[in-house]
């Protein structure tokens, strides 16, 4: 693990303090011994640690492909990227805000779409009259 990822091992080293103590608690026996309750606990917490990653590493994603597509837009003499608001979920852009005309709506599609790790491009953007 890198030092960026660092800050999220806190919460889970912490959840697993308590779930060990929880378990160590219970008073309810079912019938397992607490080496397995404790390879439970791990277990769990090892997989909250990858959704945690999984999920950090697609906002990652997110985050670069709208970096990505607001730097095409700002080519592009007739779009404003500074009016042009994109968002990014999981691939799939959406654009929202003025264009001067329908040319230059329809490129903003093409440049969003040809953005690495675009699935989807959802272009709301109105023409001004």
């Amino acid at each position: 693990m890198n030092a960026r990822n660092t800050h999220l091992m806190a919460p889970l080293l912490g959840a697993l303090i308590a779930a060990v103590s929880m378990a160590a608690c219970n008073k309810a026996d079912d019938g397992r011994t607490v080496g397995q309750k404790m390879d439970s606990v791990i277990a769990d917490a090892q997989q909250k640690a990858a959704e945690t990653k999984s999920e950090v590493k697609q906002e990652m994603n997110d985050a670069a492909i709208t970096a990505g597509v607001n730097a095409e837009l700002a080519k592009d003499a007739s779009l404003s990227a500074m009016r042009i608001n994109v968002d990014t979920s999981h691939g799939e852009v959406s654009l929202r805000g003025p264009a001067p005309d329908n040319a230059a709506r329809e490129r903003a599609t093409q440049l969003a779409a040809a953005v690495k790790g675009v699935t989807h491009v959802d272009n709301q953007l109105v023409v001004n009259q």
